[in-house]
């Protein structure tokens, strides 16, 4: 005698499927049809935003002056020059050692932004760290500056110790 059990469905779990597919699919369909184009990311969760995300750099360096060809890339800035890296960790993972780096000398306080990666003079040396703060004290204009991998904040900045803007990374 073959004696089977009726199959029960559990309410709850059936409106969780429902609900997860329809997230899922909506989701799909709205990351499908507004990209555009453009890389997105998937999920983002504003209440981690403080411990992975870094203000991004200001975009100095316009669509159209990068061309693209299938032996070449041209990238057209006025008064770029490469840039290596000390291999001290402090601004891992963006940058190390083995990356290059372009960068324009800096002219103007309001070419720095929250965000953007400078090359700054201490002790006749250069410090290449992300802004995370500016502001304005009796002293003037600075900035405070931070290396991603780094526990703590670098001491204020001012403007003529400032050299370089970085503009690009090429790993």
């Amino acid at each position: 005698m073959n004696s089977k059990k009726p199959l029960r469905l559990n309410k709850t779990r059936i409106v969780f499927s429902v609900v997860l597919v329809a997230f899922v699919l909506s989701l799909t369909v709205f990351l499908f049809f507004n990209s555009q184009g453009k890389e997105i990311p998937l999920l983002k969760f504003p209440e981690l935003g403080s411990v992975f995300d870094k203000p991004s750099p200001s975009d100095y360096v316009e669509e159209q002056n990068i061309r693209v060809y299938s032996d070449r890339i041209v990238i057209f800035v006025d008064n770029a020059s490469i840039s290596r890296y000390a291999s001290t960790k402090s601004m891992d993972p963006v940058l190390d050692s083995t990356a290059n780096g372009i960068e324009i000398p800096v002219s103007n306080k309001n070419q720095i932004h929250i965000g953007d990666i400078i090359a700054y003079e201490l002790d006749n040396g250069l410090i290449v760290h992300r802004v995370i703060d500016i502001g304005s004290d009796k002293d003037g204009w600075y900035c405070i500056t931070k290396g991603d991998n780094n526990s703590s904040q670098d001491n204020k900045v001012r403007f003529e110790q400032i050299k370089f803007l970085t503009i690009g990374i090429i790993y």
